[in-house]
């Protein structure tokens, strides 16, 4: 019997005002499976992704999840993170806040598994854009979701810490966890995922599995 899918999403539609940014969208995420989510500039994708997450409701249709709320972890275009506070000290505050302990040598190893170890103790308001997002990036990292909501994570990264990032998406896959990601790297994106949905003209272009999209997908 096949697993319940983490996450459902039936005939999603979203407008603002008079305004229809998708209509008909469905698709699902089983557990272990990886979604890439792509589309032109303005195709909704994060407004869609925003509403898979719960952050947003749907003008019409439904998302269900079949993970608890506190399961999942979401890493949008804001990286939320403390610019007054230290690397260490944003890990250690996020800790907290889902009661997680704030070992010092756990988050240290957090910190160096996003190449952050040696910036430990500087304030996150110094850093890059790439920087910011590797603390965010360790921020998902700390509380060990079942469901992960990535909406370009590979924005500001080098080429180093790109190829860890995705390194890391293929890693939570073997641990059981699913991922809902949106990339504009489309082709080089395309071959780490289960499945692949693209929005376009306001409704759903393809969805099915990446590697028959592989061969469909212009070169």
């Amino acid at each position: 019997m096949a697993e319940s899918p983490v996450l459902s999403v039936s005939r999603v539609a979203k407008f603002f005002g008079n305004k229809l940014v998708f209509k008909n969208v469905s698709c699902h995420v089983g557990p272990g499976e990886i979604l890439l989510v792509a589309g032109h500039n303005g195709a909704g994708k994060s407004t869609l992704m925003r509403i898979m997450a719960g952050l947003s409701k749907p003008s019409a249709g439904a998302v269900s999840l079949g993970v608890e709320p506190e399961d999942t972890a979401y890493l949008g275009h804001a990286t939320f993170i403390y610019p007054g506070l230290s690397a260490l000290e944003n890990l250690q505050f996020w800790g907290s806040m889902y009661g997680l302990s704030s070992d010092r040598k756990a988050l240290v190893g957090l910190l160096k598994r996003v190449g952050l170890e040696r910036a430990a103790e500087e304030k996150a308001g110094s850093f890059s854009r790439g920087m910011a997002q590797r603390l965010n990036l360790a921020r998902i990292y700390l509380v060990e979701p079942k469901l992960i909501f990535l909406d370009e994570p590979g924005t500001g990264l080098d080429p180093r810490s790109l190829a860890n990032l995705r390194r890391e998406i293929t890693g939570f896959r073997d641990r059981g966890v699913s991922v809902v990601w949106i990339s504009h790297q489309v082709q080089e994106d395309t071959a780490l995922a289960d499945s692949v949905l693209v929005l376009g003209s306001r409704k759903v272009a393809y969805f099915g599995p990446a590697a028959a999209y592989e061969m469909e997908a212009p070169c």
